[in-house]
């Protein structure tokens, strides 16, 4: 990624009006993020779901100012950082249409071919969700997950430090600026981390761990892992929201089930009763339900014949999903370098010649 790349990924981040989906938008139609700022209003208005009020700050030199104040700090704390458009990118978040466009790291993230699972609750843990967490690491330790929760106290603090016992990367996604710790307490055990996995956020330095960012981390939560699991919670609370966003992105759901009437079970019972969540006893149901004991080593992929004649542009479609496996129509039509609404009419043909499939959440893959 270029710096003038970077500096329009951080304007963009934070002009008011324009999220993550509409940032995305932007970019994906003008084809970079630089190109945004670049193209004129009116062609940028006949974006759909885009409108002045919506623009009305793009050109707004107060926000290129802030931006240059923030490139100037990650160059100067030596912050890593990663956006949508790269491969490094988490790639079950880059299926999810409000991802961050820019995530910053600090660790040593590992994430290709990896398993990963998120795992939140409560943070006023019981002894039955402590020992619940230490239990369910164990068991699952030996398929090598990748851990991710929120760092904070109770339930995240302690799926992070089991995760560690047992060697396994664990990833804490913040809800402020790597420049922080939060809580304070657990500052102890930010190394431990950082030596196999490492932090996620999208906030900048000056973000600062308001309820809100809370909220919004959330969804980088559930959205980079396979499976999000809720081991203890209240009626209501954050880790409910995270399950919430986890089940809008058609990923599955696993809540521990505890007594009726116990107030940090209710949550997760809830879950249960509206069939939101599957009951989790042991990492046994999560290993069965997500398939993961009938895996082995993946055969080297060999390019099949077909016996059906593609067009150029299906050919160019059909070789890329081969190689990336599932892919989201704006990735794809991003990466293959075809207008989406061609994307979109190409897919539908390449269906109906059945070499691809339409999977949930909007993604293809290769037949």
């Amino acid at each position: 990624m270029t710096k003038d790349e970077l500096i329009a990924l951080l304007r963009l981040q934070n002009i008011p009006h324009i999220g993550d989906v509409t940032a995305k938008k932007l970019i994906l139609h003008c084809g970079s993020p630089t190109a945004v700022f670049e193209d004129k209003m009116q062609h940028l208005l006949k974006i759909d779901g885009v409108g002045t009020r919506t623009l009305q700050n793009l050109k707004d030199a107060s926000y290129l100012k802030l931006a240059l104040k923030e490139y100037a700090y990650i160059l100067q704390h030596k912050i890593a950082y990663v956006s949508f458009l790269d491969a490094e990118y988490p790639s079950y978040l880059k299926h999810c249409a409000d991802g961050p466009i820019l995530l910053f790291k600090r660790g040593s993230i590992a994430l290709k071919e990896q398993k990963i699972i998120s795992v939140v609750g409560t943070r006023n843990i019981t002894g039955y969700g402590a020992a619940f967490c230490e239990e369910f690491i164990a068991e699952i330790a030996p398929l090598n997950p990748v851990i991710v929760s929120g760092f904070a106290y109770g339930v995240d603090i302690c799926i992070q430090r089991a995760a560690r016992a047992h060697g396994l990367q664990t990833i804490g996604c913040l809800a402020h600026g790597l420049n922080q710790v939060y809580p304070k307490r657990h500052a102890k055990y930010v190394k431990e981390i950082e030596d196999n996995g490492g932090f996620l956020t999208e906030f900048w330095s000056t973000s600062r761990p308001e309820r809100e960012h809370f909220l919004k981390r959330n969804r980088i939560i559930a959205g980079m892992s396979e499976a999000t699991v809720v081991i203890e919670s209240a009626e209501k609370g954050g880790s409910l929201v995270t399950a919430d966003i986890a089940h809008s992105y058609h990923r599955d759901v696993f809540a521990v089930p505890g007594r009726a009437g116990d107030t940090y079970s209710l949550g997760c019972n809830n879950l249960i009763k509206q069939q939101k969540a599957h009951m989790l006893t042991s990492a046994a149901d999560l290993i069965y339900l997500l398939g993961w004991e009938l895996e082995t080593k993946k055969p080297e992929v060999i390019q099949q014949q077909l016996f059906v004649n593609l067009e150029p542009a299906e050919q160019t479609i059909y070789n890329y999903l081969q190689k990336k496996g599932k892919q989201v129509l704006d990735m794809i039509a991003l990466d293959c370098r075809i207008p989406i609404f061609k994307t979109s009419s190409t897919l539908l043909n390449m269906e109906m010649k059945g070499v691809i499939r339409p999977l949930p959440g909007k993604l293809f893959e290769a037949v």
